[in-house]
């Protein structure tokens, strides 16, 4: 199958297999507000436990979609669900290992097969994977799978990004999230297998495929790497390895040509995507070919795409070309599914949605979406910015927590071109002390250190939007919807001047290191009004808006003005506008919560670019 023509649905679609079964769907549901349920064996049988009513899997039970609608605060919950033996062993399957991966379940998870303990797992924007090949009872003609998620309302260590701790959602807070959120699915795999791969790319070079075989290698492996632009071999390579760590250097000779260099480069006006085929067989079988070879012990499709993300002379750099980043923060909350979405058609619409108002980048705001959002993204050519939901005390666990999930997302969406930037913490959530305080200091300061170690290849914020210690964008957050006001403080250096040296628009200083401030002044940390806007349209009590506007026409004008100024700014490198689409009680989307523009679409889009046509500004 070629992984970048695929049709969405595969959770994990930067690495694929064509065998696989979705357990999504309706499962037995039981709230555990005595925390009971594993002193009393609720894990045990079909007959035990609390399971009093169904749940449609993955839509958290506060959702409407899920069926239960319930947005109580319920600190543990259960799942249950019967597995024929013909979904987790289809007939005709190699022998193997039979796996269940889960999406995302928030926050702490445990899981059962049969009444055995196959997986737990802490993180709950990460995905997990649970073997549960020696738990299946022999000759069952089904199985019972059984998860147990625990996530504490009150809890302000866990990571936990807009889900609101109050009762009720409040200011820019939402409905909470328990439990699975993301999709569950099985396959059966060989017994050695690729858990991992991951790709990095050089667009004038090459491309660094570093795979991770599942089990212990007991003999000699060969590792094998296809690259294809449809139907033509840009490159293959192959490696021999004793252990399960294995990197493949795959040079693309057609790098070397300028003309056809452009034609694979990677970026929103032209999202080209590489196919890849890694394969593993027994390293003493014959040398392969393009066609491949016999005694495969394990195959799968992935895809790539050839760019580069960096900052210079105050720019943001595209494959080494100065790109302006036009960008719309987008919370990933919907009506009817809360954090979850209700599959990959929702998911390709808000990425047409997004680029058809002349954006050419999102911010997916505290919260790590779904991986098949970020393939639609890589498909249709949209900048991304990484990001993850933050905690709200600072502490011991608070940091071991956010710091394992971060790099655990790190990880997953380190090969997806469109994202071009990490975000480990926002507006200093989690750290509001950091002012004063040198352990929260050194704590962003190490996030963002720690990610260039995992990716060295993307800029990485220390701490968006003021305060930042060690940033590769001075990303600067500014409410203010006074046109003349941002032309004063964007409109040359000595109006910005007079920003980085005071109070900050938003009453917080930008810097808290000399170091960034020569940073900024050398052209290495280019600036980016990276929330902006926040406008409501008809805005009505009870609602959540930074300006208020009351017609149409006002609405339009004062849009126009916002993002006409920092459009023509000589210092402003990019933007990204707060928000894409009303959520909940915030009403300051370019969309009502139904999706329905506020503004013709076009109109949208020439405020946007500053191009009334739309035609010329596609990147």
């Amino acid at each position: 199958m070629r992984a970048s023509e695929q049709e969405g649905s595969y959770p994990r679609p930067m690495l694929c297999r064509e065998q696989w079964s979705s357990l999504d769907g309706t499962w037995e549901f039981g709230y555990d507000d005595a925390d009971a349920g594993e002193r009393e064996g609720w894990f045990s049988d079909v007959e035990s436990g609390g399971f009093d009513r169904e749940i449609t899997v993955p839509y958290p039970p506060e959702a409407p979609a899920s069926g239960i609608g319930d947005t109580g605060p319920h600190p543990v919950v259960w799942y249950r669900l019967r597995v024929p033996h013909g979904t987790l062993v289809p007939a005709g399957a190699p022998e193997g290992r039979t796996l269940i991966h889960f999406g995302a379940v928030d926050h702490r998870a445990r899981v059962w097969l049969d009444g055995h303990l196959v997986a737990e797992h802490v993180g709950g924007q990460t995905p997990f994977t649970a073997d549960v090949t020696d738990a299946m009872r022999p000759g069952a003609g089904e199985h019972v799978l059984v998860v147990r998620a625990e996530d504490d309302p009150a809890d302000l260590c866990v990571p936990r990004g807009k889900q609101d701790w109050q009762e009720r959602p409040h200011a820019v807070w939402y409905e909470r999230t328990t439990g699975i959120w993301q999709s569950v699915w099985t396959e059966t795999v060989p017994e050695q297998h690729i858990g991992d791969l991951a790709w990095t790319t050089d667009p004038t070079h090459g491309v660094v495929a570093e795979v991770t075989l599942a089990r212990p290698v007991s003999r000699p492996l060969a590792v094998h790497v296809v690259l294809r632009l449809g139907d033509r071999v840009l490159a293959e390579a192959s490696t021999v390895t004793t252990g399960r760590r294995v990197r493949v250097d795959l040079a693309i000779p057609a790098l070397r040509n300028g003309i056809d260099r452009e034609r694979l480069w990677w970026r929103p006006e032209s999202p080209t995507l590489v196919d890849a085929r890694v394969s593993v067989r027994d390293a003493a079988t014959p040398a392969w070919d393009s066609a491949g070879a016999a005694d495969v012990v394990d195959a799968v499709d992935s895809y790539l795409g050839l760019r580069s993300a960096a900052v210079g002379d105050g720019v943001f750099l595209l494959n080494d070309r100065p790109c302006y980043v036009r960008s719309v923060l987008n919370q990933g909350y919907r009506p009817r599914t809360l954090l979850a979405s209700s599959g990959t058609d929702e998911l390709r619409r808000e990425v047409e949605m997004i680029k058809a108002m002349g954006f050419n980048a999102v911010r997916v705001h505290q919260k790590a979406e779904d991986p098949r959002f970020l393939y639609w993204a890589d498909r249709l050519g949209l900048l991304v910015w990484g990001e993850t939901g933050a905690a709200y005390e600072f502490g011991t666990e608070a940091v071991e927590l956010l710091t394992r999930e971060w790099l655990d997302l790190v990880r997953r969406d380190r090969s997806h071109p469109s994202v071009v930037t990490w975000v480990p913490v926002n507006e200093s959530w989690g750290t509001s002390d950091i002012a004063h305080d040198a352990a929260q200091r050194h704590y962003v300061t190490a996030l963002a250190g720690l990610t260039r170690a995992l990716d060295p290849t993307r800029p990485v914020m220390s701490n968006e939007g003021w305060e930042h210690t060690d940033s590769d964008i001075l990303g600067v957050h500014d409410y203010c919807a006074d046109p003349a006001v941002l032309r004063a403080r964007y409109g040359d250096a000595a109006g910005f001047d007079a920003v980085l040296n005071g109070p900050g628009p938003q009453g917080r200083v930008l810097t808290l290191d000399e170091r960034q401030d020569e940073r900024f002044a050398a052209g290495d940390a280019p600036l980016m009004i990276t929330e902006f806007g926040g406008l409501s349209l008809k805005g009505d009590d009870g609602e959540f808006f930074y300006t208020q506007t009351g017609s149409d026409t006002q609405y339009a004008a004062l849009l126009g003005e916002l993002f006409g100024v920092l459009r023509t700014s000589p210092l402003v490198a990019g933007f990204c506008y707060t928000q894409f689409m009303d959520t909940a009680q915030e009403t300051n989307g370019l969309l009502f919560s139904d999706g329905t523009p506020k503004l013709p679409l076009e109109t949208i889009r020439a405020i946007v670019t500053g191009v009334k046509d739309g035609d010329a500004a596609g990147a």
